[in-house]
């Protein structure tokens, strides 16, 4: 499993994502390949999952993509609940 954190830059916010999200995987029993990239970048990924706020979601929404949007990138709660909403599809 492949999954793409994605942000404006590709730098600050999503790399504090990605921990954010290896920690929850990790609590979760979940192996996977994590990564960051920037918005445009993402666009020419491949990813079984991008994760990221909600308004660069919405950038990145082109329908053929599964998408998780969170709100606060540092609230392991948020980002469970939405990897769990996200791979149990």
């Amino acid at each position: 499993m492949k999954i793409m954190i994605v942000c404006g830059n590709g730098l600050g916010s999503s790399m504090m994502l990605e921990m954010t999200v290896n920690s929850v995987l990790k609590e979760m029993g979940v192996i996977a390949e994590v990564g960051h990239t920037d918005l445009f970048s993402a666009k020419g990924e491949v990813a079984d999952l991008f994760v990221g706020s909600h308004e660069i979601m919405s950038q990145l929404d082109d329908g053929s993509r599964q998408l998780a949007g969170v709100r606060n990138i540092m609230d392991k709660a948020e980002v469970r609940a939405a990897l769990e909403l996200k791979l149990n599809q």
